[in-house]
């Protein structure tokens, strides 16, 4: 009676989830279930006032909680046409198409925030992304280079310049690759948790600190530790890369392959090893 109960109980929840993407290898990526019913309860909220700008948020953010990109997109559209010259509505809809893999779209939303708000850190940081993921490592650079110059704080400098460093990198930008690491000091220390492992990215690309210090420990087979997972990737896919614009496909290749084993499709060293992969490919 109780395996039964498991089992049903298993299926509830497999059948709140949505498929969001289908990756270029053939793999299919869901949301996770719904476990407090956050999205339920930011619809209900919504349905007394529809055309709120501030509900939709809100119930795009509980989307995002749950990995429904697809889904936060749709609102997120809905907000944008009650409020179309909103500079954060644009920045959220282009972070959101980014684990969608639809770049293309990310990229117009984002050079739309950026027209909007000028001054926008955390749209310069995500119109990077859509760049650097479409392969246009010049222009990457350039509005990573926007983030760190107005991050409001050394958790955002060091995020952003992690990138700047890549991206001048892959653009055969090297002088201002160095220039950009350079920029992080020795004293500088990250105060957000996740922060560490972009600060210890920039240390291997000072040589201050060896690739094996630097890299998390690979989460296991069948591992449920989306934390784990995250660092594991964010890293794995920063020093594969490295190894990348270093003349080293073979091992780039191995840490790419490494981390598109795992399940945490949302995150950008998952999305990075993953279009490597199919460049590689070609």
């Amino acid at each position: 009676m109780k395996a039964a109960l498991i089992l049903t109980c298993a299926a509830v929840l497999q059948a709140q989830t949505h498929l969001e993407v289908t990756s270029p290898q053939g793999t299919k990526f869901y949301s996770l279930p719904d476990e407090k019913g956050t999205v339920a309860a930011a619809e209900k909220a919504l349905a007394a006032d529809p055309k709120s700008p501030g509900l939709l948020l809100k119930l795009a953010q509980a989307q995002i909680a749950v990995w429904q990109d697809r889904e936060a997109v749709a609102t997120l559209t809905r907000a944008l046409a009650v409020s179309p010259k909103d500079a954060a509505l644009y920045t959220e809809r282009g972070h959101r198409e980014l684990p969608l893999r639809e770049f293309a779209k990310a990229r117009a939303d984002l050079t739309r925030a950026v027209e909007l708000d000028p001054k926008r850190d955390d749209a310069y940081y995500h119109l990077g992304l859509s760049h650097y993921f479409l392969g246009d490592f010049a222009k990457a650079a350039d509005a990573f280079r926007h983030a760190v110059e107005f991050a409001p704080n050394n958790d955002e400098r060091i995020n952003s310049t992690n990138w700047v460093y890549a991206a001048s990198r892959r653009a055969g930008q090297t002088a201002e690759a160095a220039k950009a690491a350079a920029a992080i000091p020795p004293e500088m220390k990250n105060t957000a948790e996740h922060t560490v492992f972009y600060l210890n990215l920039v240390r291997f690309f000072q040589g201050a600190m060896p690739e094996a210090q630097a890299l998390p420990p690979e989460p296991p087979a069948g591992n449920t530790d989306t934390e784990a997972e995250l660092r594991f990737d964010t890293v794995a896919y920063g020093i594969g890369n490295w190894h990348l614009y270093n003349h080293d496909a073979a091992k780039a290749q191995e840490y790419f392959r490494r981390v598109a084993k795992g399940h945490v499709w949302v995150t950008w060293g998952f999305i990075g090893s993953e279009v490597e992969l199919a460049r590689m490919k070609k």
